[in-house]
């Protein structure tokens, strides 16, 4: 294989990831979170 072909393709796949990684950090954004501590229960809406 071409080294040129292998490493555009590690490129592209590491594009890919990031792009899905991005998306599920938005997602985690988006959700509600509830936080319990030593100070009793956080709630943060979405948001």
């Amino acid at each position: 294989m071409n080294r040129n072909v292998l490493i555009v393709a590690v490129i592209v796949l590491a594009g890919v990831a990031g792009f899905f990684a991005y998306q599920a950090y938005e997602r985690d954004q988006n959700s509600l979170q509830i936080e319990v501590g030593p100070e009793g229960v956080k709630v943060d809406p979405p948001g």
